[in-house]
């Protein structure tokens, strides 16, 4: 089994902005002084600088050029609403937003296969929307591949019997629990607050107020990770817990995190995450405040089989 993914996806956005349908739900989006077009060229230049660092740093980066219209200002975080996975399944989840919703394009997966990725089922929970039910894939979902294991925070975003469904698809196993910043403001998406490695995890458990919940996680990530990199509120802020675990072409570990996650960490806490593989640390400000969301959440993972 390939726990951790040496391709991904990304999507290079066009219309890059302050999306008001998810500002409700998401805490960490912060409303722009700067104009639309001044953010989209700020976004544009993280973008490519991100995808230079993580290219240097080995990893494959299928890059996908958003369409301009229709408008799609968060469709730089692909993860919310595709999952691939190693035996060529694809997932195609539901999404809260009406206009997140557009961001699914069935054209990206056909590009993805026309490069060589190889798909043998497509899976898609889009129907769910009309009942209100939503799960916003590797957001909602915190996936252990090697263990078999789903983490995820219930939320608006994330509805249990959707969990269930993947679940039992992928014949994983479900640790459900509740989570909240603390203005007591339920935490929208798993991987805001919590990333496995190989031999590490990352989490903020002040995040889990109920202790016999909190307990369960806790447990679970250590039973299988000896390395818990336990974080505060403020860096979960900063997107402390919003880092990707990626293995390159020579099956080195790179590790993805944001500057303002890194700058956010005692030195400890530097030390314990360098100890587990090369850091990739690209600074996009105006993505992470402006879009609510971090590295983690701009990438998709490609675990499809690859035909070379």
């Amino acid at each position: 089994m390939t726990a951790f993914a040496s391709r991904i996806l990304m999507i290079r956005p066009a219309c890059f902005g302050y999306n008001v349908q998810t500002s409700g739900s998401n805490v960490f989006q912060k409303k722009p002084a700067m104009a639309d077009p001044e953010i989209q060229k700020h976004a544009l230049q993280e973008f490519d600088r991100m995808v230079e660092l993580l290219q240097q740093a080995g990893i494959v980066v299928e890059v996908i050029q958003d369409t301009p219209e229709p408008c799609k200002p968060d469709a730089v975080f692909p993860n919310n609403w595709i999952s691939f996975h190693e035996q060529g399944e694809v997932v195609i989840y539901p999404m809260m937003a009406p206009n997140r919703r557009l961001e699914k394009r069935k054209d990206i997966v056909d590009q993805l296969q026309q490069k060589g990725y190889q798909v043998t089922k497509l899976l898609d929970l889009s129907a769910y929307e009309d009942e209100g039910k939503f799960l916003e894939g590797t957001g909602s979902m915190v996936l252990d591949r090697a263990n078999k294991l789903i983490y995820a925070c219930l939320s608006d975003r994330t509805h249990a019997d959707l969990l269930k469904l993947i679940a039992d698809v992928f014949q994983y196993q479900v640790i459900a629990f509740h989570a909240v910043d603390e203005r007591n403001h339920p935490i929208y998406h798993t991987n805001v607050m919590m990333a496995i490695g190989k031999n590490f995890s990352v989490i903020c458990t002040e995040a889990i107020p109920d202790q016999k919940e909190k307990k369960q996680v806790v447990d679970t990530l250590l039973a299988h990770h000896s390395q818990l990199i336990e974080i505060s509120f403020a860096q979960m802020h900063a997107y402390a817990g919003n880092v990707l675990y990626l293995i390159s072409q020579t099956q080195d570990p790179v590790i993805v995190i944001s500057a303002s996650a890194y700058q956010s960490l005692h030195p400890s806490q530097r030390k314990m995450l360098e100890s587990q593989g090369s850091l990739v640390i690209p600074q996009i400000p105006v993505i992470e405040q402006t879009g609510g969301g971090s590295v983690r959440c701009m990438i998709a993972e490609i675990f499809l089989p690859f035909l070379v």
